[in-house]
């Protein structure tokens, strides 16, 4: 198997100077194009921001930045529907369905309740190392997201059937990482009522889902709550990036096969913009389909949702043959959001990794991912 890959690097001296220099370029562009008139901030520019009159001024630092992230998180709540309060968060109340020993862990089938009410339970597996039993230490834990099952749902990340490739959660637990896997919305027997619930997509709902798995982990004795990352493929690939950019407990994020730009979406073609299907689906964001025709002006695009995980480090998989998402537009929009990067030192970095495959994790791929949480999930903490 043939793989490209590329990271961002952090600068010194005259590079600093010029990455400077072109922020401030890219910044006074933007604010003399697009002025002041209330519309969209360009999707793949991150170098400029709205005050509060209105005005578009450049981004020149981290305190800049914040402000256009408020932004885009208001973006995707206007798509996605709001986060929930902290009026939704209950205890969790979780019970163990099912134990398997399986050699080196021990699988566990749970439930929790996500939200207070009837059908506020989560279906999730829960996989637990002998090793972190005796919990005397503490130990680094993943949020490992499925992707498209509706079979056996999270149950394909713990190698309990679907395609082959997707079994992380398992393999992460045989590497000594506590595991968490939550079933998503209206996929195989999760079959949550959204509109009841008060949902306006089913993205929201999994990010909230998601959100209290990460409780969950850290109501758990031998958890670091400092060393929890998050995994995913396809479907399970951008509910990471959506979830770890509501929630800063995320401080690595694995997404496979899970992005390129709105824009580019399999290569742009109008007939996945239509009433069930794709992104626009009851298990997305429905509300995407008002934007069919005019995708420049969706709210918010993975350029600045990668742009929005800075300072933390992303790991991205983009086959060569990946006819969902295109590889050359993740390679374009990595690099817009490695310039938020630079403003926080270039300490943390974005990994593109480009197998010779198609929508898949292959076995080098997927080690080279768990060797980036590695890295940064069992480093030494003050």
């Amino acid at each position: 198997m043939t793989t490209t890959s590329w990271r961002s690097t952090g600068m010194s001296g005259s590079a600093d100077l010029c990455a400077g220099l072109l922020w401030m370029l890219l910044g006074a562009l933007s604010v003399e194009l697009y002025g002041g008139d209330g519309g969209r901030l360009p999707r793949e520019n991150l170098m400029v921001w709205r005050s509060a009159e209105g005005s578009i001024v450049p981004v020149r630092g981290v305190e800049d930045w914040e402000q256009r992230r408020r932004e885009i998180l208001r973006g995707m709540e206007i798509v996605m529907g709001p986060l929930p309060g902290p009026e939704r968060r209950c205890a969790l109340d979780w019970e163990v369905l099912e134990q398997v020993d399986c050699g080196s862990y021990i699988r566990q089938a749970i439930t929790y309740q996500a939200e207070p009410g009837p059908g506020g339970r989560v279906p999730a597996y829960l996989c637990l190392p002998k090793a972190v039993l005796p919990e005397q230490t503490k130990h680094p834990a993943v949020l490992c997201l499925h992707p498209t099952d509706d079979v056996v749902g999270s149950g394909v990340v713990v190698g309990l059937g679907g395609k082959a490739n997707r079994q992380y959660a398992s393999e992460l637990a045989e590497r000594g990482y506590v595991t968490i896997s939550p079933s998503y919305p209206l996929l195989s027997k999760y079959q949550p009522d959204l509109k009841r619930l008060g949902y306006a997509s089913g993205t929201m709902k999994a990010i909230w889902d998601n959100m209290r798995a990460l409780d969950l982990l850290e109501s758990l004795p031998m958890v670091e709550r400092r060393a929890i990352g998050a995994i995913g493929h396809s479907l399970g690939g951008h509910n990471a990036v959506y979830t770890a950019v509501m929630d800063s407990r995320i401080r690595v994020v694995v997404s496979s096969c899970g992005l390129d730009s709105f824009v580019d979406y399999y290569g742009g073609n109008p007939e996945v913009w239509k009433p069930g299907k794709g992104w626009c689906s009851e298990r997305y964001m429905p509300r995407l389909l008002s934007y069919a025709g005019q995708l420049e002006e969706i709210p918010f695009d993975f350029a600045e949702l990668l742009g929005a995980l800075a300072p933390r480090p992303v790991f991205l998989n983009a086959p060569l043959g990946d006819g969902n998402f295109q590889w050359r537009s993740v390679d374009r929009i990595a690099t817009v959001a490695r310039l938020i990067y630079e403003f926080y030192g270039g300490l943390a970095e974005i990994e593109v990794e480009h197998p010779d495959s198609g929508h898949d994790f292959p076995d080098a791929i997927r080690l080279k991912a768990y060797r980036r949480l590695d890295g940064v999930l069992r480093a030494p903490w003050p």
